[in-house]
């Protein structure tokens, strides 16, 4: 059996390693679970293993606030110690508190 490990954590603030964005994880998938077309439209030389937890950010840079899909190969932690001002982050997230936010909910 193929077991996967998330390397980050929901709530936790990373950034994306080659673009300029940072976000809040929102959700994770053990592997890919996005379309092909998703999959197919990443330039062939810089498409991830699908093989690898894949991550659901609230995400911001400097110009817009959006929902991003991204592996954990493209993510590092984001150490800045800043909160993410993504609208969205209080419908999820209670205070930002050491680089993290808690979680408004349980999971089971």
């Amino acid at each position: 059996m193929h077991k996967t490990h998330a390397k980050y954590n929901l709530g936790q603030v990373v950034r994306h390693r080659k673009h300029p964005f940072r976000g809040v994880i929102f959700d994770v998938d053990p592997e890919f679970n996005n379309t092909e077309e998703w999959y197919e439209a990443i330039p062939e030389e810089s498409r991830p293993i699908k093989e690898q937890p894949f991550y659901h950010l609230l995400a911001e840079n400097d110009h817009s606030y959006y929902v991003a899909y991204v592996s954990e190969q493209n993510l590092e932690a984001d150490c800045s110690g800043e909160p993410v001002d993504h609208p969205d982050v209080p419908d999820l997230f209670g205070p930002f508190e050491d680089g993290a936010y808690s979680l408004h909910f349980q999971l089971n």
